[in-house]
């Protein structure tokens, strides 16, 4: 297995999305969820998969003791590990890395992790228990340290079976801040489509991933293929703003799968009321972009508004794998939606 510092952490990003296409699997902006827990005494489980930073107030205390913003349980454990099931917020996916954060855990972190998963497809979860006989080791026991971020991938890179329930063991015991888990996004099959029967190709959930962008200052660019219109501005992406004439600001997307027909393009502004791009346009390509990729243009250069979708026809035949989208000069946009086929 290979273990990142935090000043590799751009490496590490970077492998994980260009080189293996993966996304966090089982955060809960993609509506992964904790399905049972050995033990959550000082602070809840569901912690470990929120998107926000961690935070620490010292001064906060509950009934059970220290406030703590991560998953922490009791102390001297008499069996081998603590542990928390996790269901993917997606289909299924192939494992690769990820990383544990013990952020403001010192003294009461977790020493050692690994993970085990399974697959099974059982809507309602109860099949799926922690003596259940399908866990398979994905990531092997490793050491952490208080009050830092682990990033690892594991070794031979993705693994060959897909997986939709997730096994963080901790030995023996202790907090844990943050869990991230990435993978490659298995979609689920899909029946042959028409015209009137679109997906989303830039969904990801769909298999969609956000590789390459120019500035993430304010907002993640992998946000842009979350479902929903979110909730506030903290979950889309925006850039900081430019003071240089003639910027723009882009992000290029792997779409899930390549498409044939694309019906139409949906830019959505939701929540963005004062920083909205001022203008956008949406480009095209087929295969992996590079310097001498030569984009097709998509949608020309519109001017945006407000908190509002806005959706620009296309109803053309093409084979596209990636978009690019480019926002002038600077700014904020929720998702952007391909719909096709």
């Amino acid at each position: 297995m290979q273990l990142y510092s935090l000043a590799q952490e751009k490496q590490f990003i970077g492998e994980i999305t260009k080189n293996y296409q993966s996304v966090d699997v089982i955060g809960a902006k993609l509506g992964g969820s904790v399905v049972a827990t050995s033990d959550e005494w000082f602070a809840a489980a569901e912690n470990l998969i929120q998107p926000k930073v961690p935070i620490r107030d010292a001064t906060k205390f509950t009934h059970a003791g220290a406030w703590y913003d991560g998953w922490e349980t009791r102390r001297h454990n008499e069996k081998e590990y603590d542990w928390v099931i996790i269901k993917m917020g997606v289909h299924a996916a192939r494992i690769v890395g990820g990383e544990i954060d013990t952020a403001f855990f010192n003294g009461n972190h977790a020493p050692h992790v690994s993970v085990d998963a399974l697959f099974d497809y059982n809507e309602n979860n109860e099949s799926v228990s922690e003596t259940d006989p399908r866990w398979e080791e994905v990531i092997t026991k490793f050491e952490c340290g208080p009050s830092q971020r682990h990033f690892f991938i594991r070794e031979g890179g993705l693994t060959e079976k897909t997986y939709t329930h997730i096994k963080l063991k901790m030995y023996p015991d202790g907090g844990i801040a943050r869990f991230r888990l990435y993978g490659k996004v298995v979609p689920p099959e899909f029946k042959k489509l028409s015209a009137n029967n679109n997906i989303d190709l830039a969904f990801v959930c769909n298999g969609a991933v956000a590789l390459d962008f120019s500035d993430q200052h304010f907002g993640s660019a992998d946000n842009l293929l979350l479902p929903g219109r979110g909730h506030d501005m903290s979950d889309g992406w925006e850039t900081k703003r430019s003071r240089t004439p003639g910027h723009t600001d882009w992000v290029s997307i792997q779409l899930g799968r390549q498409s044939t027909f694309i019906d139409k393009i949906v830019i959505d502004t939701a929540h963005y009321r004062g920083n909205f791009p001022q203008y956008i346009t949406v480009h095209g390509c087929q295969g992996p972009p590079d310097k001498d990729t030569q984009w097709i243009e998509l949608v020309g250069k519109s001017k945006t508004g407000p908190d509002t979708e806005h959706e620009y026809k296309i109803q053309k035949e093409m084979k596209l794998t990636h978009v690019k989208l480019t926002i002038i000069p600077d700014g904020g946009v929720k998702r952007i939606r391909v719909w096709g086929y």
